[in-house]
């Protein structure tokens, strides 16, 4: 039945055509954190940080045609590679799943223009886009904002809490990453703010949050390890020369730590960290 289903949802996905193994990766992952979320046929579900709609295709096919996923995300219908956001998602609402479907762009939730009703949704799905906020003010804040618009918060991030040595390099990468990224006032990074289970935790509950289930899941197939590690390797020179005012001290401590990552993934195995999931009221 799971992989009937993942097969599905892959021919609605442009990165279905040409990269359906990575795609088909992907889409199983989602699969595990909306059965971990237990999201209902029928359901209505606001998903913020839709991107290019991974999991908001795995939503729309587990709410069916009688549900209604609407996604929104902060980023530009041009942003990501090599499918951009606006390609992706005029796929995807073209599928057969586009009956449930409502996806749009360059939707900044905090602006005092948007708004929805008390409870106009079952469930408020976060997934995997807690590290854009541009701080972790800006994350309570919506999280603060969008708590009368839902009945359940459903939460997926990368965990930082590593359990295996082969996990250490994807930390490693995103550490490099979350350093010279608390220099920029705006960033296109994967990684803009660092959030860890604790800080999330704390964060959602000082929001009015509630959380009353969660769990680590590990999807160790996934190939997001190798593209933050690949991308921390071939980025450094230039953002360390385009970061002003970073003390030469830390510029030091951050090349000494990308050799670190250059001796590991040279004679080690690597593996995705595990994600930190949670549902809360």
């Amino acid at each position: 039945m799971i992989k009937n289903a993942v097969e599905s949802v892959i021919d609605c996905m442009a990165s279905g055509n040409g990269m359906s193994d990575i795609q088909r990766i992907q889409t199983e992952h989602r699969f595990k954190l909306v059965e971990f979320w237990n999201i209902k046929e029928g359901s209505k579900v606001l998903e913020i940080g839709c991107g290019q709609g991974d999991t908001t295709a795995v939503l729309a096919y587990v709410v069916g045609e009688n549900g209604l996923v609407h996604g929104v995300d902060i980023g530009s219908k041009t942003y990501g590679s090599p499918i951009s956001l606006g390609d992706s998602a005029e796929f995807l609402m073209n599928s057969k799943l586009g009956h449930q479907l409502k996806m749009e762009f360059e939707v900044d939730l905090l602006s005092p223009a948007i708004d929805f009703s008390e409870n106009e949704f079952d469930y408020i799905v976060m997934s995997h886009c807690s590290w854009y906020f541009k701080s972790q003010e800006e994350f309570g804040t919506l999280l603060t904002k969008i708590k009368k618009w839902g009945k359940t918060l459903c939460f997926a991030e990368w965990d930082t809490r590593v359990s295996s040595i082969e996990q250490y390099p994807h930390l490693l990468s995103i550490l490099i990453q979350a350093q010279y990224e608390s220099f920029k006032q705006d960033s296109e990074s994967n990684v803009r703010t660092l959030l860890t289970p604790n800080d999330i935790k704390t964060i959602c509950e000082s929001s009015g949050w509630n959380i009353n289930n969660e769990t680590a899941i590990f999807s160790p197939q996934l190939h997001d390890c190798n593209w933050e590690i690949n991308k921390t390797l071939s980025d450094i020179e230039v953002e360390l020369s385009n970061v002003e005012a970073m003390p030469s001290k830390l510029t030091g401590l951050i090349r000494s730590e990308v050799k670190m990552l250059e001796d590991f993934i040279e004679n080690n195995e690597i593996k995705p960290l595990s994600i930190f999931a949670f549902t809360a009221q």
